[in-house]
């Protein structure tokens, strides 16, 4: 038997229809008639030399020469699929889809979408507010922002501003608790989105730079760092805020931060893409407009003493 292949819409046939197990939905999926579909996989099975399907009344089923082809052509296509989207890409100037975390499109690029929109008319983002790991061919994904410590393999990453956590509030609850004793009275927002940081950022970590203890369970807590420093916007209580994710707040006076003790997280927020299109255009673009919107709240991140996390005794 010769290895020559058959014709690529014989192939697509049959991917189609082992996948539906049905001549009827494949035909459907693919356009075509169900005779037209049928006449495709009876070439494919003329090709092969025996059948690839059993036909019975109302369905069909694979037979074994079909079971053994349907895996290799279900990921020969899904391969042609994902190089077909990566080269579209590469022509494709006008369309950025990005992906980033939930807490990080909320409240770092939703509010300052408008600028960049407005420097780049010609570029239109589309956003993925998600934390799965991502890949960029199979998810057609051009950027993305991810949080942690790396390693990045095979990427390009760019490491963005030094993360560091220090107590922000509303201005009225700032008044009411105006030194490091008289914050332990008040409602201490938990933030678990960083639970994974070694070693641990959080209120016990934040209370020993001082010597001091924190009690347990001081307050509501959340599993995503949006809906916390939502809660301290509404004045529930204070939130240990993250820069990246409280910096245009305090910029902007919703939240302030009276403690100029911040502690370093040891992760960063990383600007993710496929190596070697870093500098394509609408992907240097938003690179670019990311590193410039850090520099614009520099001064704030530079008023804060930056300490490491100490070692609880």
């Amino acid at each position: 038997m010769s290895d020559r292949l058959p014709p690529l819409t014989a192939l697509r046939a049959f991917e189609a229809a082992a996948r539906h197990l049905s001549f009827a939905k494949a035909a459907d999926e693919l356009a075509v008639t169900p005779a037209a579909l049928s006449f495709q996989i009876k070439s494919l099975e003329e090709h092969l030399g025996e059948p690839v399907f059993r036909r019975l009344n109302r369905a069909v089923e694979l037979t074994e020469a079909g079971r053994t082809l349907a895996p290799g052509c279900a990921d020969g296509f899904a391969a042609l699929q994902a190089a077909w989207r990566s080269v579209k890409r590469l022509t494709d100037q006008s369309q950025l889809n990005v992906t980033a975390g939930p807490a990080f499109t909320a409240k770092w690029l939703a509010p300052r979408l408008y600028q960049f929109a407005h420097a780049h008319p010609d570029v239109e983002l589309r956003f993925s507010a998600s934390l799965r790991m991502m890949d960029f061919n199979r998810d057609g994904v051009d950027v993305a922002i991810r949080f942690g410590h790396g390693p990045d393999d095979g990427v390009f990453s760019l490491p963005l501003a030094e993360e560091w956590i220090t107590p922000v509030m509303v201005p009225a609850l700032a008044e009411r608790y105006p030194t490091v004793e008289s914050l332990l009275q008040a409602p201490l927002i938990v933030d678990h989105s960083i639970d994974f940081l070694e070693p641990k950022c959080d209120w016990s970590a934040w209370f020993r730079t001082f010597g001091m203890n924190v009690p347990e369970g001081h307050g509501p807590q959340f599993s995503q760092a949006d809906h916390a420093i939502d809660a301290a916007l509404a004045g529930v209580g204070v939130v240990l805020g993250r820069r990246a994710l409280v910096i245009k707040d305090l910029a902007e006076g919703r939240l302030v931060a009276p403690f100029k003790i911040a502690l370093r997280t040891g992760a960063r927020f990383r600007f993710l893409c496929p190596e070697g299109l870093e500098n394509r255009g609408q992907i240097r673009a938003f690179r670019d407009w990311i590193i410039a919107e850090i520099e614009r709240t520099k001064d704030i991140a530079e008023s804060f003493e930056l300490r490491d996390v100490p070692v609880a005794q």
